[in-house]
């Protein structure tokens, strides 16, 4: 099916909707993504990428002062050291690892779609559900096991 093209070169001579004027001047079509496009889970892959970069920000300051309270003495370690060991400072540490398992598995998927392999729609959907859902039960495995060694506890 073909779209009109408005012939005046001004969108808003076009009556169904469809034409748009870019902010130099040019007639375009709008895109119809919005309206073929159904949500996949291969979109969440990626928008959840683009989070835990977020959260890893978050994490990099925090370990920055981590860091300043370490270089600052004795009282001021056992301070931050405290606040780590808090309900919330764990709480942060799990989403902190749930961060650092979807970097792990998020930068699988890449790899392996980067060598070319992973991206027929099967295999994409197989890798950003991992990606996607494989986080949660890692972080979860990784502190039960920290609380079981008793390296954390409340």
């Amino acid at each position: 099916m073909t779209h009109p093209n408005p012939t005046s070169g001004d969108a808003r001579d076009d009556q169904t909707g469809r034409f748009v004027t870019q902010p130099n001047g040019h007639v375009r079509p709008l895109s119809p993504h919005m309206s073929i496009w159904r949500w996949h889970v291969t979109m969440a892959a990626s928008i959840l990428f683009r989070a835990t970069i977020i959260a890893a920000t978050v994490g990099a300051v925090i370990a920055t002062a981590w860091l300043a309270a370490l270089a600052s003495g004795p009282d001021a370690y056992a301070a931050a050291l405290g606040v780590a060991g808090s309900p919330l400072g764990l709480l942060v540490g799990f989403g902190l690892t749930v961060v650092l398992f979807s970097f792990i598995l998020n930068g699988a998927r890449h790899t392996i779609n980067d060598t070319g392999n992973g991206l027929t729609p099967k295999s994409a959907t197989l890798l950003s559900n991992i990606s996607v859902w494989g986080p949660i039960p890692l972080a979860v495995l990784f502190w039960v096991v920290l609380f079981a060694v008793g390296r954390v506890g409340l």
